[in-house]
């Protein structure tokens, strides 16, 4: 991997963002209901952790493991670690969801407008930005691979 690689730089962008995410994620199961409140858990899963916690401990495991295999698949995708199987259909599922996830903050915004924050703001940009820079990123290193 060349150091000045701008699709290396876009796709270990997001890998350090869904890297961060697992761990804000996993940060709830020690930290507790108040943890799970603060980064807009559902009521649910805050209920949960009340009253089973080994369940919301497991539930939140399982989303941080996709955050990581999400960071695993950009590093691939970047050349920092081998190539993973299946990594085009990969980067592109991921660069749906996140682009996804980053656009419905404003209709979600608008139909739920007691739950806008500025961290809701800010992390719906933030993953419409993923998700295109994990595209962008993984299209940057094919063509710079495809080229001899």
């Amino acid at each position: 991997m060349k150091k000045n690689s701008s699709g290396a730089i876009l796709l270990i962008s997001v890998a350090v963002l869904a890297l961060f995410t697992a761990l804000s994620h996993m940060s709830c199961i020690m930290l507790g209901p108040e943890c799970y409140r603060a980064q807009m858990a559902p009521e649910a899963l805050i209920e949960l952790s009340k009253s089973a916690p080994w369940r919301a401990a497991l539930e939140t495991t399982l989303v941080s493991l996709l955050f990581v295999a999400t960071a695993i698949f950009c590093l691939s995708g970047a050349g920092v670690i081998r190539k993973m199987p299946m990594l085009k259909p990969a980067i592109i599922t991921i660069s749906v969801i996140c682009t996804l996830r980053g656009i419905a903050t404003l209709p979600l915004s608008m139909l739920f407008p007691e739950q806008v924050t500025a961290f809701s703001i800010i992390a719906g940009i933030l993953w419409f930005f993923a998700g295109v820079s994990c595209f962008s990123g993984y299209r940057l290193m094919s063509i710079k691979n495809s080229t001899p």
